[in-house]
């Protein structure tokens, strides 16, 4: 998978699942925006609560 260039809302990253958080965490491009940089927080933050990537969804996502 490519970088991701489109940011999510921030109520898309508060009603995300692990797998979503994950790919987001891993593709999304660096924040240009305070407002990216907000959401770019928030996924770092529920990717901590959810407890990191896993083996399972880090091998399922890839890394292109």
């Amino acid at each position: 998978m490519a970088q991701i260039k489109t940011y999510p809302t921030l109520m898309a990253v508060i009603s995300a699942n692990h797998y979503q958080i994950c790919k987001w965490y891993r593709f999304l491009r660096s924040p240009e925006t305070q407002e990216e940089v907000d959401i770019n927080n928030e996924i770092c933050e529920r990717l901590k609560n959810f407890g990191g990537f896993t083996p399972e969804i880090s091998k399922s996502i890839g890394w292109e």
